[in-house]
């Protein structure tokens, strides 16, 4: 018998579930015991399909929009990267139990937004056209307060009615190279131009980011566990490209690996998404198991102890 070639693999930490993850899933897992199925969620409660086809089996049901749902006294769920204000209005209409499980650090980009809209600035918000929480932002304030930026250049051609009145937002999922750039360009551009007192990407994805950077030097190959429509997964893949990594891959499910870039590595990064569970990382480490012998060493740059307590309305009655 042939002897399994030897594998190093750097396994980051922190990786995975995010507090804010934590909590969206323990909302609607919560929902589930206290009212039985089924729930409604609106939108992917976060974007990890193995993530949702696990609550579907247990009664949640998935909507793109509150149309789909039934008239029913069962909770309707928002999902973790925050909605527009229209929704929770139109829940508010046709009287749904509402449970807002919009991650506190997205609301808090939305506070953001609101206060600066109140004091009559014009807000720029850096981001990605189209993704949810993006749609979320911009719908907190009235059509055309929240201007979308997502390029340098964007930045260089943008209009606006008061240089001397202007703030920004960000996506909290973003790379932190790339938003720093886009924040230097914008002061550059706008001098006077208010930014967040605390910077608006969230500690999970900086700190995911980071750790990835420490070891795409040195691995022959990078592993990123999540799907393809986690923005924060996303970014984990390319920072990984830049930093030097010859193989970066976004991978969901071990069956998805494609074996035969591997055959030939010595040292391989693993690292999850925010909203990536660990089961998949043990399937995906349990896959090069089978075909190496590994040797595992933990890299850590960040411990993570924040906790989000679940929406009021899922919480025990004292």
């Amino acid at each position: 018998m042939t002897a399994k070639p030897k594998l190093r693999i750097y396994l980051c930490a922190p990786r995975g579930f995010c507090a804010g993850v934590v909590r969206a899933i323990d909302a609607v897992e919560r929902a589930l015991q206290i009212y039985g199925a089924p729930v409604y969620v609106r939108h992917e409660i976060v974007h990890n399909k193995y993530v949702v086809e696990g609550l579907k089996a247990k009664g949640a049901i998935f909507v793109e929009e509150l149309s789909e749902v039934p008239d029913t006294d069962k909770p309707v769920i928002f999902s973790a990267h925050g909605v527009p204000k229209s929704i929770p209005a139109e829940a508010g209409r046709r009287n749904f139990l509402a449970i807002d499980a919009t991650c506190p650090l997205v609301t808090k980009v939305h506070r953001e937004a609101q206060s600066h809209h109140k004091h009559n600035r014009q807000v720029l918000l850096v981001g990605h056209a189209g993704h949810p929480e993006v749609v979320g932002t911009l719908g907190q304030l009235p059509p055309g307060s929240i201007l979308l930026v997502q390029t340098p250049e964007d930045i260089e051609t943008l209009q606006v009615a008061d240089e001397a009145n202007l703030a920004y937002v960000t996506q909290t999922t973003l790379s932190v190279d790339d938003t720093r750039q886009m924040v230097d360009k914008l002061h550059e551009r706008f001098p006077l131009i208010v930014g967040p007192q605390r910077e608006d990407i969230c500690y999970a994805t900086t700190n995911r980011q980071e750790a990835v950077k420490r070891i795409a030097p040195f691995v022959d190959a990078l592993i990123v566990v999540g799907s393809s429509n986690s923005s924060n997964s996303q970014r984990l893949k390319e920072v990984g490209e830049r930093s030097g990594c010859p193989i970066s891959r976004l991978v969901l499910r071990a069956e998805d690996v494609e074996w035969d870039l591997f055959r030939d590595i010595t040292t391989l990064g693993i690292t999850a998404g925010a909203s990536a569970p660990e089961v998949l990382v043990e399937e995906i480490m349990d896959a090069f198991a089978e075909r190496f012998e590994l040797e595992i060493e933990i890299v850590s740059t960040a411990d993570e102890s924040v906790f989000f307590p679940l929406p009021r309305e899922l919480r025990p009655v004292a």
